[in-house]
């Protein structure tokens, strides 16, 4: 029997203890990522939702930019939901060739759930929860969309690193942790 694998969720801010939980479901193990030495020995990273310029701050404050950066281009591989999404794109870490726009379908009072296919994912629609939602402005050609809303992109993969809009954790979703598994 192999060894648990271990998937470190930066734990900055936002609701990584979602992620965690499903984690542990799924037989993985997880670990709450702050500092730099809390990436040594990762075989994927989940990067949650939450507030995308305060994890932007908390990331510069633990100087966790670079190596977050390195970690990716060793390719680990990696899932960032909602403000993930954001802080992987070109403006921020720099690791996924898009451009998200931040809070595209609105404010709070816009947020919504709704039944969406996913590309690759097997067992029909995927329930998103999408809270102050991003979605991919622009991409470039390595990247491949998975899933749209209303003609924007809320979900990408390129190489080993997908990209959602939505909180699969709010919903109890686990196919996207177990395609983060699966490609670690």
């Amino acid at each position: 029997m192999s060894a648990a694998k271990t998937v470190g969720v930066l734990a900055l801010q936002g609701d990584f203890e979602a992620h965690a939980k499903i984690l542990g479901e799924l037989g993985a193990e997880s670990r709450e990522v702050r500092t730099p030495a809390q990436l040594d020995g990762l075989d994927a990273l989940i990067i949650p939702g939450g507030e995308s310029t305060v994890m932007t701050l908390g990331i510069e404050r633990e100087r966790l930019a670079q190596p977050l950066r390195e970690l990716i281009a060793a390719g680990v591989p990696v899932l960032g939901t909602c403000a993930g999404m954001i802080v992987l794109d070109r403006d921020h870490l720099g690791a996924l060739d898009i451009t998200a726009r931040r809070n595209a379908f609105g404010r709070q009072l816009r947020s919504f759930e709704t039944e969406i296919e996913v590309d690759g994912l097997p067992g029909g629609p995927v329930h998103a929860v999408f809270i102050r939602a991003p979605w991919v402005q622009e991409h470039g050609p390595g990247v491949k969309v998975l899933a749209s809303v209303d003609g924007h992109p809320v979900a990408v993969r390129q190489e080993r690193m997908v990209a959602i809009a939505f909180h699969p954790e709010l919903a109890g979703e686990t196919r996207l942790h177990q395609l983060l598994l699966s490609l670690a």
